[in-house]
């Protein structure tokens, strides 16, 4: 049996790799968290009781809590989620992106070089090569060019797995995904804060003009891409995972309205992010022909699963979104949707004016 300690494991992607890892291998799975406001034991109440699953509650910068730990449960196999992950957040304050993303990345590279484990898979993302024209995909080879503090501390987290790799021929395997999607993610990004707006009757805030593009797959699928890597994918190498589902954020805010069948007056235009970086996309042909992968859900099929199970699990984000929750959602689209609103109004506005001055011509003349 593998011990395989998974960072961040009470969050988004790490909480749904945890269940399918217990339902796929006999492994022993030890989930490091410091349970941070994204971070959520509830994710993974189903399996509090197997023997196979420990949970501990600490920060992947705390040196010694992590060396030691890596040395007493025999850690194997390390795949490190653990990050400060929205854009939004990190433009507010980037310096619990730096310490996090950074610090704690070196902080595990260090420990697990210490302790010589058999693997260390590094989760990073699609964004640290920047921003993408109407044309061409990011591919592993791609020149890494950040737009954003989160994008920065990523792409610096990175580069420190490839130094560990090329200095120490430490045995670390990065991974760059696309966005995810699916059950389970915290509803400040963008999908999950759709349908729960929706779902609640809320305005949905679109920032901009709606038409920034991302490449969207549906987290099961990114969670067996993680798997061929953790199992077959070569020390040193990068290897990119993407849906091959390209999509505007407001064909995807219809996709939900229509599913749910409520009104696109929903729809909110606000002012758009600082650097907010037009298009991603991604060429997987590497993970695909080196290590077998495939994609299993399109596009279609895994948000209607993802919007029903939010449909059905209506207790789970709902308690979220509260508390700290209100006062980030005000603080970042409190203004924005006002302002949006007050758009739409005066655009209404206008087309009455002009109806009515339309009208009053017309009876002037008969």
């Amino acid at each position: 049996m593998k011990n395989i300690l998974i960072t961040g494991g009470c969050g988004f992607i790490g909480s749904n790799f945890i269940h399918y890892m217990l339902n796929n291998y006999d492994y022993k799975i030890i989930n490091l968290d410091a349970l941070t406001y994204a971070g959520n034991l509830e994710n993974l109440k189903s399996i509090e009781g197997n023997p196979n699953y420990k949970f501990i509650k600490g920060r992947i910068e705390d040196r010694k809590l992590v060396s030691n730990l890596i040395k007493e449960e025999g850690i194997s196999f390390i795949v490190h989620f653990a990050a400060e992950s929205h854009v939004d957040r990190s433009i507010t304050d980037s310096i619990p992106f730096i310490k996090t993303n950074i610090v704690g990345t070196h902080v595990l590279l260090e420990a697990a070089k210490e302790n010589n484990i058999e693997k260390f898979i590094h989760i990073s993302t699609d964004e640290v090569y920047g921003s993408l024209g109407p044309t061409g995909v990011f591919t592993e080879l791609t020149p890494i060019q950040p737009n954003s503090p989160y994008s920065a501390s990523k792409a610096s987290s990175d580069l420190l797995v490839r130094s560990y790799v090329e200095t120490f021929k430490f045995p670390a395997t990065i991974v760059r995904c696309t966005n995810n999607y699916g059950p389970y993610q915290f509803p400040e990004k963008y999908i999950p804060l759709t349908i729960s707006n929706v779902l609640d009757n809320q305005p949905i805030p679109l920032y901009g003009d709606g038409l920034n593009v991302r490449d969207w797959i549906y987290t099961e699928d990114f969670c067996r891409a993680i798997d061929v890597v953790l199992h077959k994918g070569r020390i040193g190498e990068v290897y990119n995972a993407g849906g091959n589902s390209e999509e505007t954020n407001i064909n995807i805010a219809k996709i939900i309205l229509k599913h749910l069948n409520k009104p696109k007056s929903l729809i909110t235009y606000v002012k758009d992010r600082l650097g907010h970086d037009r298009r991603y996309a991604m060429d997987i042909t590497k993970i695909k022909n080196e290590l077998g992968w495939q994609l299993k859900y399109k596009f279609e099929e895994g948000i209607e699963k993802t919007i029903e199970w939010y449909r059905q699990n209506k207790g789970w984000w709902m308690k979220i979104k509260s508390g700290e929750y209100l006062n980030y959602y005000k603080k970042m689209y409190g203004q924005r949707l006002q302002e949006g609103m007050q758009v739409v109004k005066d655009k209404v506005q206008k087309t009455e004016d002009i109806r009515l001055n339309r009208e009053s011509r017309k009876g002037a003349k008969s």
